[in-house]
């Protein structure tokens, strides 16, 4: 789990190439999602964070966006 205020720009891009990166998460919400969601585009720096997988997203109790994991976050919700 890395924060975006903690990393460059440059940095950030060389981790999702080498898909060391592959979700983002809004720390405030406690939700994840993939890094092509367009909800994702306006979480701000401060409140943006990244997880190297899915897995780790859950582990640090995020839920599934409902925009871009439609089938994860009804799964959810239908287990609630």
């Amino acid at each position: 789990m890395e924060k975006h205020i903690e990393m460059t720009d440059h940095d950030l891009k060389i981790k999702i190439r080498s898909e060391k990166i592959t979700f983002a998460g809004n720390l405030k919400l406690k939700i994840y999602r993939l890094l092509t969601c367009f909800s994702g585009k306006t979480i701000k720096r401060e409140n943006k964070i990244f997880f190297i997988s899915e897995k780790e997203a859950l582990e640090n109790k995020y839920r599934p966006c409902g925009h871009c994991m439609k089938e994860e976050y009804k799964l959810r919700k239908s287990n609630q």
